[in-house]
């Protein structure tokens, strides 16, 4: 049954119900009328003002009406006469938060709604009531606090936040997760296929797996580790993380949240130290073998001598001293080159700061086609330079004259009895950026399936001939890596070989 107080004739029953009503009700009613006069009179004022404002019935009279104004905290004063000026002349409802200092509890924050009417009589009444807001307000200001401190974390890190409502299909992608990509713009909702676009295609099963594996609540959470597309069309490193945070019934998820952060610079220094941990490590394998190679070779020359002094020794009539001493020069001639290709190789290694400037390529090869003009004139070699004339490397002179006369050398020396050498110098760019110098011949080629790993080893032969010292590659390649540069190469007995250099130059 519906009580309907404007159709109801019975005060005392109305009476009662106002006053259950307003027992009820823990904020202040009141009607507060101005007249044309300026003067305040407070018509109705409930029980509450005692636990609102810690005032009795009996204190707050006409006669003490200022008393609330009184208590209001003095910099809300001028707010609050004025807001209450401005309805009273536009008769507007009366809204206002205030802040007012009572005896006990101190500081409190108080909100009065109030409608407004006029009278015929020029009278402006207020009837509405002030509601105790202070645990609403420490409530705010919590999180509002929470609130900036979050976005203080955001906005000092580098982390973007993500959240996928499944349901609708749509995508909240905060405006760091978008300045990741490059992008100028605010907080978005957008489709979730925006990011599954630019992942790197390389990346993507991974990437796919990964949620899969989250989403049918076989791990925890969800972590990637990816490249996505700039707006500019490079790749960045992404650690995206993320957790359904809502699934049905049947466990499908309903909504996910997450993270991107960009991880690049992390990244590229996990790379970097990757090859300069394999670089140490080439290295101390080079040393080594170094090692392993001066201990064998000078011992080796140094018996010979030390056998050849004592048959001399051990020969009374020194009837073959002439002999022994020919041999003797044999043994020194040759630990004259072995300690030569030692120190060259000792100061390839050891030198640190090595001076590099732009060099013509095409040129560097015409001067060394000029060289070895007659290198060996029993045969007819032909030389092709496809290098552009135009194109420059960021290089040492004297080690791509070093580098280029080797190859060179070695593709005449090696040449197929059956047919004149024919060696092609091609240009190219690597997948990465990086130039890179093709060098192919037409000689014997080599069986990579056998040699390979020692093709670029110390002494390492793989042909019979007379002048192989197996010293030439292993030099040449030292070369190569002390400008941060790499060596391949593809060869095929009988038909000739490709060495090509990837230079450390974009």
């Amino acid at each position: 049954m519906v009580f309907d107080l404007y159709s109801n004739e019975d005060c005392i029953e109305v009476n009662n119900f106002y006053r259950k009503l307003f027992a009820e009700m823990p904020d202040l009613l009141f009607q507060f009328v101005i007249d044309r006069n300026n003067q305040y009179t407070f018509p109705l004022v409930s029980k509450s003002v005692d636990e609102i404002f810690e005032l009795s019935i009996k204190e707050f009279t006409d006669e003490n009406k200022f008393i609330i104004y009184q208590r209001i905290f003095d910099q809300d004063k001028e707010l609050f006469f004025q807001s209450l000026v401005k309805a009273r002349r536009e008769i507007q409802p009366w809204q206002l938060e205030f802040r007012a200092v009572l005896p006990k509890k101190g500081l409190r924050w108080f909100k009065v709604s109030a409608k407004t009417e006029l009278s015929s009589d020029g009278k402006v009444s207020f009837f509405g009531h002030i509601s105790d807001i202070t645990d609403l307000k420490d409530k705010e200001e919590k999180l509002r606090i929470s609130e900036e401190r979050f976005q203080f974390a955001l906005d000092a890190s580098t982390v973007g936040i993500w959240d996928w409502d499944m349901v609708t299909n749509n995508v909240f992608y905060s405006s760091l997760s978008l300045k990741i990509l490059e992008l100028e713009s605010a907080d978005i909702f957008d489709d979730p296929e925006r990011w599954d676009k630019i992942v790197h295609p390389d990346d993507l099963p991974k990437y796919y797996s990964d949620i899969k594996e989250h989403f049918d609540n076989k791990i925890p959470h969800y972590e990637n580790y990816h490249r996505v597309m700039t707006s500019s069309g490079n790749y960045k490193w992404i650690l995206d993380r993320g957790k359904v945070i809502k699934r049905d019934e049947n466990g499908k998820p309903l909504r996910v949240i997450g993270t991107h952060t960009d991880i690049s610079f992390q990244k590229e220094k996990e790379l970097e130290l990757l090859k300069t941990m394999k670089l140490y490590s080439d290295q101390n394998s080079r040393l080594l073998n170094f090692s392993h190679i001066v201990s064998h070779n000078l011992n080796t020359q140094a018996g010979n001598i030390k056998s050849i002094l004592d048959f001399i020794d051990q020969d009374e009539n020194k009837e073959t001293v002439s002999e022994m001493l020919e041999h003797l020069r044999t043994v020194s001639n040759d630990l004259n080159e072995t300690i030569s290709n030692l120190t060259q190789i000792v100061k390839t290694q050891s030198n640190i700061n090595i001076a590099v400037v732009p060099l013509k390529l095409h040129e560097y090869i015409e001067k060394t086609i000029s060289t070895i003009k007659g290198y060996d004139k029993q045969k007819k070699i032909t030389i092709i330079n496809n290098v552009p004339q135009y194109l420059t490397i960021n290089y040492n002179p004297a080690y791509l004259e070093s580098v280029l006369l080797n190859f060179t050398t070695n593709a005449i020396k090696y040449a197929h009895p059956d047919r004149d050498p024919f060696i092609i110098f091609d240009f190219g760019i690597e997948p990465e950026g990086y130039k890179s110098l093709k060098i192919t011949d037409n000689g014997l080629g080599i069986d990579l399936k056998i040699y390979g790993d020692l093709l670029f080893g110390m002494y390492k032969t793989f042909h019979k001939h007379e002048e192989a010292r197996g010293i030439g590659l292993y030099i040449t390649r030292n070369q190569i890596e002390a400008m941060k540069g790499t060596v391949s190469v593809e060869s095929e007995v009988g038909v000739g070989t490709s060495f090509k250099i990837v230079f450390n130059d974009l």
